[in-house]
C-alpha cells in the first residue's frame, strides 16, 4: 500500500469516528430533552449580593428520573462563616438526593439531610461562627413535598395568587403558635409579633425539629413553586413577585425579574436575596 493510500485510509477512518461521535452526542441530547419532558418540571434560579460584602445565599438543584429537588440556604455568620454554612448545607442535600432512593421516603430523606447539614456545619465551623436557614422542595409525580428550618420560605403560585406553605422558625411565628396552644396570653403574644429573630437553624448544638409538609400538595400543571430568602420577600412587594410570575417567559427569566425587584428597591442596607422558581408542566 502506497503512502497516499495509507493517508486516505487514515482520513477515512477519522471521518467515520467523528460521525459516530456526532450521532452519539445527538442521541444523548435527545435523551436529556426527553428526560426533562418526562420529569415535567422547568427550573430557574437567581440571586443578588445587594448591599452586603459577602454573598451568603446558596442554592442547589438536582433532577433524577424519580423527581426534582431544589434547596435554598441563607447563611449567617461572621466573615465567611455564613457562606461556608450555606454551601455546606446545600452540598449535603445534593449528595443525599443524587441517590434515587431518597425520593421514595421524602420526610425521612429531608430529616436525614437537615441533620447531616447541621452535623457537617458544626464539623467545619465552631458554633456561632456560621449557620444557615434552609428550605427544600421535592416534586415527584405531581406531588409537592417541602421542609424548612429557619426563615427561607416555600410558596406555591396558582390562580394568580402566591401562597406561602411554610411558616418558619422566628420568634413572632413561635409566639402565634404558643398563643393558639394557650401557653401565652394575647398581650404576651402581641408584644412578640415584631420579633423576627431566628430560634431554629442548622449549625447549632441545640438544633430543633424540622417544619415538614402535613400531606403533599397536589399539583395540576402550570403552577409555580418558589423558594425565597428573607432578603427577597422582606424587600420586594408580594404583589410585584406575583406580577413577575404572571408575565411571559421561562423560569430563568422570571427568576431574573424577581431578583431585579430587589436590585431596583430604594431600601437601605439590603440583604442578600435569592429565589428558585420551578414550574410544573
Amino acid at each position: 500500500m502506497t503512502i497516499p493510500e495509507i493517508i486516505l485510509l487514515l482520513l477515512g477512518s477519522a471521518g467515520a469516528i467523528l460521525l459516530i461521535l456526532r450521532i452519539k452526542i445527538g442521541i444523548n441530547n435527545v435523551w436529556r430533552m426527553s428526560k426533562r419532558k418526562r420529569l415535567g418540571c422547568e427550573i430557574g434560579a437567581s440571586r443578588t449580593i445587594s448591599d452586603r460584602e459577602v454573598q451568603e445565599d446558596e442554592y442547589g438543584i438536582t433532577e433524577t428520573e424519580e423527581g426534582s429537588m431544589a434547596v435554598l440556604a441563607d447563611g449567617m455568620g461572621k466573615h465567611f462563616g455564613g457562606k461556608i454554612a450555606a454551601r455546606t448545607a446545600v452540598q449535603v442535600f445534593l449528595d443525599m438526593f443524587e441517590d434515587r432512593n431518597a425520593f421514595y421516603n421524602p420526610q425521612y430523606s429531608f430529616r436525614k439531610a437537615f441533620q447531616g447539614a447541621n452535623r457537617e456545619i458544626l464539623n467545619q465551623l465552631e458554633e456561632n461562627q456560621g449557620s444557615a436557614s434552609v428550605a427544600a422542595v421535592m416534586i415527584k409525580e405531581r406531588k409537592l413535598y417541602y421542609a424548612t428550618v429557619g426563615n427561607v420560605k416555600a410558596a406555591v403560585y396558582r390562580n394568580r395568587e402566591l401562597v406561602p406553605v411554610t411558616s418558619g422558625h422566628t420568634i413572632n411565628v413561635l409566639a402565634k403558635q404558643k398563643y393558639k396552644e394557650g401557653k401565652l396570653t394575647r398581650q404576651e403574644a402581641v408584644s412578640l409579633l415584631d420579633h423576627h429573630r431566628l430560634y431554629n437553624y442548622v449549625g447549632q448544638d441545640g438544633f430543633r425539629d424540622v417544619e415538614f409538609f402535613d400531606t403533599p400538595i397536589t399539583l395540576y400543571g402550570g403552577e409555580y413553586v418558589l423558594l425565597m430568602t428573607d432578603g427577597l420577600y422582606e424587600t420586594a412587594r408580594w404583589k410585584d413577585i406575583e406580577d413577575c410570575l404572571e408575565e411571559e417567559g421561562s423560569c430563568q427569566e422570571k427568576a431574573f425579574k424577581i431578583i431585579e425587584l430587589v436590585n431596583k428597591s430604594q431600601e437601605e442596607e439590603k440583604d442578600n436575596a435569592a429565589v428558585v422558581v420551578l414550574q410544573i408542566r
